[in-house]
């Protein structure tokens, strides 16, 4: 009797143990009303400054996503993007992916001031990318949705991660688009969806040289067009820039969809989506019903979000994005 007894005073012990390990999981889960309470003004604080910047340079919108992007697919959306170099790692700014190419920090960094003024070390600058993203979109006429949020800052960046091709590159096939984002937890829908973020945005001559003067698969006038302004010299306007929507760059719509039906999609990653694969039907469909984009944006861009953040006691809550506390 006493040796059953035990035994389920054992089992009983080992039950709590794992209801409390439960509801720490829990407790650790990303939430759309986790500042609620600490930090109420945040939403707002964030939308003033995202219409601000937008409203100063329309193009801020898509850099803000885009940073968002670079950042979910490096070690998850820990807002590791941010940091600058230290004595002890180099960060993610100069990688490949997003050397002379991301763009915004000043605008994060504008907003966290300006979070840091109602909510002092309450929320971290992972969460700040996700809600200004989020802002972005629905400023230039896209979805609204609601973010969640608990995501803990980084305490360090990693160059070798950004540079080790997670990030697909703009040359990149359609088998390796869907496996890059299949391996981040996001199937070739999402990609797709999310790709459709170049609705809005601009890409540099480096990027789309090679596509506009020697890829069939692109509208003869279009092609020219964007030719007057990327020579085809190598080292030759590198940095000149196009709309990556040549219809309505500044609009969060469909047309960038309706562009590769067209033959018009400035990338070849973009263009790849419609050319026989496996992804026209999507395209087709996303290119005459934008509720039905929209809805799948919102979708894949809450499973981005998801993607392993820091929560609980790990990471921090930076007062600079910058830099580590």
């Amino acid at each position: 009797m006493a040796a059953a007894a035990a035994s389920f005073r054992i089992s009983v012990m080992f039950g709590i143990m794992l209801l409390m390990m439960g509801s720490s999981c829990t407790c650790a889960q990303l939430s759309k009303n986790f500042y609620s309470k600490s930090c109420p003004k945040v939403f707002s604080t964030v939308k003033s400054a995202v219409q601000s910047a937008v409203s100063k340079e329309r193009r801020i919108g898509a850099s803000l996503v885009r940073l968002f992007f670079h950042d979910c697919f490096v070690n998850g959306c820990d807002g590791s993007i941010l940091l600058d170099d230290t004595s002890s790692f180099t960060g993610e700014k100069t990688a490949g992916p997003n050397n002379n190419s991301v763009r915004g920090f000043n605008v994060v960094d504008d907003i966290k001031a300006k979070v840091e003024k109602v909510c002092p070390g309450v929320v971290s600058c992972a969460d700040i990318l996700a809600i200004a993203s989020r802002d972005s979109v629905a400023i230039l006429g896209g979805p609204d949705w609601d973010v969640k949020l608990g995501r803990r800052d980084s305490k360090t960046a990693s160059f070798s991660a950004a540079n080790s091709g997670v990030i697909p590159p703009p040359t990149a096939t359609l088998s390796q688009l869907i496996n890059r984002f299949q391996a981040r937890g996001l199937s070739a829908k999402d990609m797709v969806a999310l790709s459709g973020a170049h609705t809005i945005g601009k890409a540099r001559c480096l990027l789309f040289r090679d596509r506009i003067y020697n890829e069939t698969n692109i509208d003869t006038s279009f092609a020219k067009a964007r030719q007057s302004s990327c020579p085809r010299t190598s080292g030759s306007g590198d940095n000149k820039v196009a709309p990556l929507d040549v219809g309505t760059p500044n609009s969060f719509d469909i047309k960038y969809f309706q562009n590769l039906l067209n033959k018009k999609g400035l990338l070849h990653s973009d263009q790849i989506l419609f050319n026989g694969g496996s992804t026209d039907s999507l395209v087709k469909t996303y290119s005459s019903n934008t509720k039905t984009f929209y809805a799948d944006f919102v979708t894949a861009m809450i499973k981005m979000g998801d993607i392993s953040p820091l929560t609980g006691s790990n990471g921090e809550i930076r007062k600079n994005c910058r830099r580590p506390n």
